[in-house]
């Protein structure tokens, strides 16, 4: 059965397309720096937005009018398999993600969950024999049923801890199973509401243990794939776990599993953390561990969540640039965690979207490109540490000084002079560069 009849496959046609089903600037087999855009950006469909999604809100049920909206159960779910490689076909996407829960009904006990997983794996396993379009990562939805209103692995209950559990593990089976690069952990509701009745100690010391056990099964059923920890600092706890970059990276530490995990990095996350994307991205970036990206934006007048398609092509350019500069996201990709808006409920919409998404990252890459060929940004911060690289300065670096010496220096001085910033200047230039791209794809 075709879900998107009156959708052709989309295709590039160059930014004087008046086609709102038509890519602009993403044109997949563009060469830049000896790959193409597709091998740059390995764009991903999240599955849980664009395909179980119905537009609902706090205040109303969903608007989404779907092919697919008059089944129920196992069939609802075959259906949105079938649709959604039909999707992929026609984006002409090479990854997808999913949760568990998306793909396939929760049944009332988790072997019924798990015999209802392994009816659609299957369906997803042929499909893949076929299409161009593979598993970026799957992961385990532990935050929206009942049981886990206080978390998943740091749950006040060695039941909900061991349910937990036994969810991973079947997921790293399908994971093996369906060949998937990369298996994500989203903490979700792995933090707390009050520290007047959390052991804090207890809840993070058991959410090292589940990671070490994860590790260990993986090793054990020999599947490689890359972990990943996706930072978010609140929603639905008050307060998360794994609130940033930094923070997530200190737990990896604490608790020896930094040689185990990358993070996948989102951007509305990041901005919800108090932090630009970019910023997120550069933390895990020197420190080797950037994995994969989230790529969607939020909204700067709403205080939360709301995962929109990313259209700031300043943003996406700053987001290219750290990737680039990262040597690109290895077994990683962009996944479009993002859903079309509430009044954007026809079928088409799903598709408008992900144009918006991926022609604004094709232009973010082109233009981070320039910045980086022409050295416009590295070049300026070499000059503006130059101090470091001669006299008291390069011993500073290289650790051959100290306090002693560096009061002799300092009582030496007879005046210090600093550098302007040049904020305004770098910021404008971004903007030419990002202007001359524009234009020149036009010509």
């Amino acid at each position: 059965m075709a879900y998107f009849q009156s959708i052709n496959k989309i295709q590039y046609e160059g930014p004087g397309s008046k086609n709102p089903l038509a890519y602009k600037y993403y044109n997949p087999q563009e060469n830049i720096n000896g790959k193409t855009m597709e091998e740059l950006l390995r764009f991903s469909v999240a599955y849980w937005h664009t395909f179980t999604a119905e537009g609902a809100d706090p205040f109303g049920v969903g608007t989404a009018i779907r092919p697919w909206a008059n089944l129920t159960g196992i069939d609802l779910a075959k259906a949105r398999a079938e649709a959604s490689f039909e999707f992929y076909e026609k984006l002409d996407v090479p990854f997808f993600c999913f949760h568990d829960v998306d793909i396939a009904p929760e049944g009332g006990t988790l072997k019924e969950s798990n015999d209802n997983l392994d009816t659609i794996v299957g369906m997803i396993k042929d499909y893949l024999k076929t299409s161009k379009t593979k598993l970026l990562w799957n992961t385990a939805n532990m935050f929206t049923n009942p049981r886990y209103v206080h978390g998943a692995a740091t749950s006040n209950s060695a039941d909900v801890f061991a349910y937990s559990a036994a969810k991973v593990k079947k997921g790293l089976e399908v994971a093996k199973e369906l060949g998937s690069p990369n298996y994500v952990f989203w903490g979700g509701r792995e933090g707390y509401e009050t520290l007047l009745n959390t052991d804090m100690k207890l809840e993070q010391d058991n959410l090292a243990r589940f990671f070490h056990m994860a590790v260990d099964y993986a090793k054990e059923i020999g599947y490689d794939g890359q972990f990943l920890i996706e930072p978010k600092p609140k929603e639905p706890t008050k307060h998360q776990y794994d609130f940033d970059v930094a923070t997530g990276l200190a737990f990896l530490k604490t608790y020896d599993l930094d040689q185990y995990f990358k993070f996948n990095i989102e951007a509305n996350h990041a901005t919800l953390a108090g932090h630009t994307f970019e910023h997120e991205l550069r933390t895990a970036r020197i420190n080797g561990m950037l994995g994969s990206v989230d790529a969607n934006q939020g909204d700067v007048l709403l205080g939360w969540d709301t995962d929109e398609f990313p259209t700031d092509l300043y943003t996406t350019t700053l987001a290219m640039y750290e990737i680039l500069k990262n040597g690109g996201l290895g077994k990683g990709g962009l996944n479009f965690d993002a859903k079309v808006r509430r009044g954007s409920f026809e079928p088409d919409d799903l598709f408008e979207g992900h144009i918006a998404g991926m022609d604004s990252f094709a232009v973010g890459l082109k233009v981070a490109n320039k910045l980086i060929e022409d050295n416009v940004l590295d070049g300026f911060i070499e000059n503006r540490y130059s101090s470091y690289t001669q006299g008291i300065g390069k011993k500073i670096v290289e650790g051959t000084t100290n306090f002693h010496e560096l009061e002799q220096h300092a009582l030496g001085l007879t005046e210090i002079k600093n550098q302007s910033g040049k904020t305004e200047r770098l910021r404008a230039l971004v903007n030419q560069y990002l202007l001359e791209t524009l234009s020149s794809v036009r010509v």
